[in-house]
């Protein structure tokens, strides 16, 4: 699964406890044989099965998943069996009409169960045709643990079984599964009967079902049949995923040494959204949200085709590492999603080396991870998952970023012939079959030659950032010696607690690169030949902050320009990162700013703006703000002098990328000359929807919403309610949310209890009114609790209104939030809500903390 970010928020899930514990493993299935027909219009289907099932043990009980199902029936070797559900904690318990042998049997059940309005279980998508014809899409989304909300089964990973779908739909629609369907049947009421083959052994959250309008185009990988599926009119938008999929394919297929196992790889665009995910891996069937998947050259930025072909590639890691090997319970998740999340970068970089990916990866991903493992509400990338609750949890980014940096590292570490060859003994060894993490670890140290397990161990098992410190370097018959020490890097005090790591630290100088094993507090010797400028980490694939002192830090700034990008961008981000958390002074922060020339990479510019945007951020709205604000562009000047505010013919991508992050940073600070070019682009949209540039698309259009008047925020509205792509209109439903003047947060307000948008847009437009109005936009959802989580998915309930306050500066907001969790949120919900906490508290200390330092550089 793509993990999914909305607007400024970073959601962590969480969904209603259960008691704790897995499942019995007295009796397991081995196939279902599932029947579902859907009512669309009355939002509600029903269905039926017969579950093989092997008795491990005699019992006169059988306990399994189910969830929302009104079960009608339930028999056991075609007798009628009592049953009871507990709703609480998703089971249902069936009572049999006498013990069962130990041997296969049959289980049987006939229920009733909702379509959903948000992605959760079975579910709807609602959008317009071009021509403004209404249509209804239906999909069904079960990871974690909402399989359960489609039919009863064992809805947990290490439960593997076949399964044979079979769907009734109308005629003139198309269903589609993880397989493909054997002739269709015409049956009365002007239905057909879909028939699915049965998948090979997989875990049910894998399991996938859709149902609509919809066109389907295919390649063919060698005798595999990749094809994209998407409402009707947009098929040709897939092209581009098809052919980043083929590549893939053939990358995937090599990489891990096993085939592809299933006859089919389909690809669906759903035109909705979700508070939580982007796309999903169900197997032979990927499920995606139409931006992560489908291309619309007259709309979309060089980001968004990045964007799309990252997605693809980390959806398509998981039919192999997740799908055909699983983790055996969600303890282990970061299996899967560090795993694929690593593995995205690794084949898009290979596959399209002018991005960069590599070095992109150290100001992105690695920043992204670091800043959230620094802080007191981190947790280990391993954690005891033993409710739903602590399911929905395990989907954030310690799992996702962090998973994928410590797997850089290890590669790093072994080599990356080893790496690969562990993996593929993983795959040849386990596959069909579940995991824990010391298993990949056994494979990984067997092509090593070594243990890495110990290393590993530390971090995966334990939260934090290691912080290494290098002092003394100096020159000594043709080797440069330094002294380093480890503790730990933090961003709060709580944060800082002695922690102990087995750090693969790297250094070089004058081009050769030597490696040592940094463990505690004492200072120990390390060397390297050469007597160039010692840098710490070279390329920086180490998952660590490197702290110099002064001499070393002095040497750095001097030979800044002779750097590998990598470690430009690295030097930048661990000088920020170490002024934030009081380990040295921001000053040398501006010093290593100050000597990025003109000239400088796109990626180091892209940094520099969103780091001089963040420090900013800290002072909105005050006079120390304000003088800062004004410096800062003076700093960034000589980028937008170089690469300017339009498009040009000769871009490279990085370029691309930086201007989209230019135009949009001067927008919101209410630039004029940008203001007034988005308001022209504005005027030329509802003649022609694809005017502005694809390239400056999305920062143009912020920057008029964000400045918007009444007018022109009526105007906005007006071009949503008109748009009938429904991509382009859930767009420009956020926009209508991120208005700097309150009167027109309150007017978006209304929107979010009005019906004219659905429920996932709605959800949508509330995160985004919270990216500028957080303390508007939390009291609104506690005032409306009950609408607000009536557009959610589930498992975003308890994180969702809490999330709303993170941005916030009032110091007032932290009881408020307090307040509302202890009242409405179970004490092993209340995770997200401590991170909201722990977010307003730090950003006011950062600020006091950099203050000196800010001020001294800004002026008086």
């Amino acid at each position: 699964m793509k993990f999914q970010a909305v607007t400024a928020l970073l959601l962590t899930v969480s969904a209603p406890a259960m008691a704790a514990g897995e499942l019995p493993r007295t009796v397991l299935p081995v196939a279902y044989d599932i029947r579902v027909e859907p009512d669309a219009a009355a939002m509600t289907f029903t269905g039926s099965e017969t579950i093989d099932v092997d008795v491990k043990q005699a019992t006169s009980t059988i306990v399994l998943n189910a969830a929302e199902l009104n079960i009608s029936s339930a028999t056991f070797d075609g007798a009628a069996a009592k049953f009871a559900t507990d709703e609480a904690a998703q089971t249902l318990t069936v009572t049999l009409p006498k013990p069962a042998s130990v041997g296969r049997h049959k289980l049987a059940f006939a229920w009733k169960g909702k379509i959903n309005t948000s992605a959760a279980g079975f579910f709807a998508i609602d959008y317009s045709d071009d021509d403004g014809t209404k249509q209804r899409m239906l999909a069904t989304q079960f990871e974690a643990p909402d399989a359960r909300r489609f039919a009863p089964m064992w809805d947990e990973p290490s439960f593997k079984a076949k399964f044979t779908l079979s769907a009734v739909a109308p005629r003139g629609q198309t269903a589609f599964s993880n397989m493909p369907a054997a002739p269709v049947a015409q049956i009365s009421g002007g239905k057909q009967l879909y028939r699915f083959g049965e998948t090979p052994v997989m875990s049910s959250y894998l399991l996938f079902l859709g149902i609509g309008d919809v066109e389907r185009k295919t390649v063919m990988a060698g005798q595999t049949e990749i094809g994209v599926i998407t409402r009707r009119g947009v098929v040709d938008q897939g092209d581009y995923a098809l052919k980043a999929a083929k590549d893939l394919f053939a990358y995937y297929n090599d990489y891990f040494g096993q085939p592809y196992p299933l006859p089919k790889l389909d690809m669906i665009a759903g035109p909705g959204s979700s508070q939580f995910f982007g796309a999903m891996e169900n197997w032979g069937a990927i499920f995606y949200f139409e931006p992560e998947l489908l291309f619309d050259a007259k709309r979309a930025t060089v980001s968004n085709q990045q964007r799309i072909y990252t997605v693809v590639a980390h959806e398509m890691a998981h039919q192999w590492f997740g799908d055909l090997v699983t983790m055996r319970w969600w303890d282990d998740l970061w299996l899967n999603e560090g795993f694929a999340s690593w593995m995205e970068g690794k084949a898009t970089g290979d596959l399209n080396p002018d991005w960069h990916l590599d070095a992109a990866a150290v100001a992105t991903d690695r920043e992204s991870a670091m800043r959230l493992d620094a802080v007191a509400t981190s947790h280990p990338i391993i954690r005891k998952v033993e409710t739903v609750d602590q399911i929905g949890e395990a989907f954030d980014a310690i799992t996702y970023e962090k998973g994928q940096q410590v797997i850089n590292m290890l590669e790093s570490t072994v080599g990356a012939d080893p790496f690969r060859d562990g993996v593929r003994r993983y795959m040849a060894r386990y596959k069909h079959g579940n995991t824990v993490t010391d298993q990949l670890w056994a494979e990984i140290s067997a092509a090593a030659g070594h243990d890495v397990a110990p290393m590993m161990h530390d971090f995966t098992l334990q939260a934090g950032v290691p912080l290494v410190s290098v002092a003394g370097a100096a020159c000594v018959g043709g080797k440069t010696n330094a002294r380093f020490s480890q503790t730990r890097f933090g961003l709060d005090d709580a944060s800082k607690a002695a922690t102990d790591w087995r750090v693969p630290v790297t250094l070089s100088a004058g081009g050769t690169v030597a490696s040592a094993t940094v463990r505690g507090a004492s200072p120990q010797p390390a060397s390297v030949d050469g007597c160039g400028t010692l840098v710490i980490n070279p390329g920086k694939r180490g998952y660590y902050r490197t702290r110099y002192d002064a001499a070393g830090h002095a040497a750095i700034v001097r030979g800044f320009g002779t750097l590998a990008v990598a470690d430009q961008l690295g030097t930048l981000a661990d000088d920020l990162a170490l002024g934030m958390s009081g380990d040295q002074d921001l000053a040398r922060w501006f010093e290593t700013v100050g000597v990025v020339k003109r000239d400088a990479d796109p990626l180091v510019w892209s940094l520099v703006l969103g780091q001089v945007g963040r420090v900013g951020d800290l002072y909105d709205g005050t006079p120390l703000g304000e003088r800062y604000r004004a410096k800062a562009m003076g700093l960034i000047a000589p980028a937008m002098d170089r690469f300017g505010l339009e498009p040009r013919g000769d871009d490279t991508p990085l370029v691309t990328n930086l201007r989209e992050l230019l135009v949009g940073a001067l927008g919101s600070t209410g630039d004029a000359t940008v203001l007034a070019a988005a308001r022209g682009y504005f005027g030329k949209l509802k003649g022609d929807s694809s005017a502005i540039p694809p390239s400056i698309r999305r920062p143009m259009l912020r920057t008029y919403a964000l400045n918007a008047t009444p007018a022109e925020w009526d105007a906005l509205l007006a071009l949503t309610r008109a748009e009938t792509s429904p991509v382009v209109r859930t767009g420009y439903i956020s926009l209508l949310g991120v208005a700097r003047d309150d009167a027109l947060a309150k007017r978006a307000l209304d929107l979010v209890k009005a019906d004219e948008f659905t429920a996932p847009q709605r959800a949508s437009l509330l995160a985004a009114i919270a990216s500028g109005h957080p303390d508007l936009a939390f009291d609104f959802a506690v005032a409306n609790a009950d609408l607000v989580n009536g557009l959610l998915e589930t498992s975003t309930r308890s994180s969702f209104i809490v999330g709303l306050a993170a941005g916030s500066n009032d110091p007032a907001m932290i009881g408020r939030v307090e307040a509302w969790a202890a009242k409405n949120l179970p004490e092993g919900s209340r995770g997200p809500a401590l991170r909201t906490v722990t977010a307003i508290k730090n950003r006011a200390t950062y600020a006091d903390r950099l203050r000196p330092a800010v001020t001294a550089w800004a002026g008086n």
